[in-house]
């Protein structure tokens, strides 16, 4: 993954993307960015430039899904002054704040159609015209475009234009989910560790806790790098023991058992027992019960991590640890002593 100019990643899929990335910047030619959110398709837009021969001309970053229908052709194309209500002077679009550089349109799959139509002349003649104009404006600009979207399907379906995807798509990059990204986890669990801590003046970094890190590996990740690093950052942070490894992490930072219920009429359909609290997500993944072959170490397996679970939560404080699991103080001494669970080693 990129960040301040870094890419930090050692798996396959996604050093695969990044080369293709470099190999395309040379080209002078529009490029489509897909990903899951999380997943760098700005940043890879950014080396795309930055390898390219525009890379001293300007990076211009558009967001189709941030502004409303009407501002957006207006925004891309620029407007004369009286052009429509509140167009009090004359502006520059995008397209001509990136000429002789590169435009990055993020959300492509959300633009209206007219919208696709006056970008689909733009990129095949190179030219623009202002609302309220009469005369068209020459621009060189190279065009990378990144989506969250099934374009294919969009198109099939009528919902985007066939013809503006066959002149984006001159290259598609497609970026993996950190979910199949086999040990960057960890890679990027230290990173993003070693920077917060560095951050919080800690004089060491502790690294984390093995049961930590086997959540952290376990977890699907649905915001991908984006929402490790928040994971990991607000576990650094919140631990504030920079003597020893940190032994908790909250995935969802909402989950509170004093979370507000939402109306009646909004709730799921299946709710769990009364008086639940909201849980975060697992942060291991599902047990297969036709997996399980030894019920006598699969039941010790889940109570290990429960314990090294409660034991990190509560900071190792075993008092506080044994109220939580509604055990006994000497319960909790038993079950750590069973499970070999030493402060310092979990």
């Amino acid at each position: 993954m990129k960040l301040e100019s870094q890419f930090i990643g050692q798996s396959g899929a996604f050093l695969d993307a990044v080369e293709r990335a470099s190999r395309a910047a040379a080209m002078n030619r529009p490029v489509l960015v897909i990903g899951e959110r999380g997943t760098g398709k700005e940043l890879i837009a950014e080396r795309l430039h930055r390898l390219s021969s525009r890379w001293d001309e300007p990076l211009v970053t558009m967001n189709c899904a941030a502004l409303p229908e009407t501002l957006i052709e207006a925004e891309l194309f620029g407007h004369e002054a009286g052009s429509f209500t509140g167009a009090t002077k004359t502006r520059a679009g995008r397209f001509e704040e990136a000429d002789r550089g590169t435009l990055f349109l993020d959300e492509l799959g959300t633009l209206s159609m007219a919208a696709q139509e006056r970008l689909l002349r733009a990129v095949e003649y190179g030219e623009v015209t202002r609302i309220g104009a009469s005369r068209p404006i020459r621009v060189d600009v190279r065009i990378v475009a990144a989506t969250n979207d099934d374009l294919p399907a969009l198109a099939a379906a009528g919902e985007f234009r066939a013809d503006l995807l066959d002149r984006l798509s001159f290259e598609v990059i497609t970026l993996p989910p950190l979910r199949v990204r086999e040990g960057d986890i960890g890679v990027l669990a230290e990173y993003f560790g070693r920077r917060m801590a560095a951050e919080l003046d800690w004089d060491r970094w502790p690294g984390f806790a093995p049961h930590v890190m086997d959540g952290l590996e376990d977890h699907p990740w649905p915001g991908n790098v984006r929402e490790l690093r928040n994971v990991v950052e607000r576990a650094v942070y919140r631990w504030g023991s920079p003597e020893m490894p940190i032994a908790h992490v909250q995935f969802d930072p909402f989950d509170s058992p004093w979370r507000p219920r939402p109306p009646e009429h909004r709730r799921s359909p299946a709710p769990g027992p009364a008086g639940a609290s909201h849980v975060a997500p697992a942060a291991h993944a599902p047990v297969s019960f036709d997996a399980v072959e030894d019920l006598r170490a699969a039941v010790d397996t889940h109570e290990r991590a429960i314990l090294a679970h409660a034991l990190g939560k509560h900071r190792w404080n075993q008092r506080q640890t044994a109220r939580a699991l509604g055990l006994t103080y000497d319960q909790l001494r038993h079950c750590i002593r069973k499970h070999a669970l030493m402060e310092g080693e979990d």
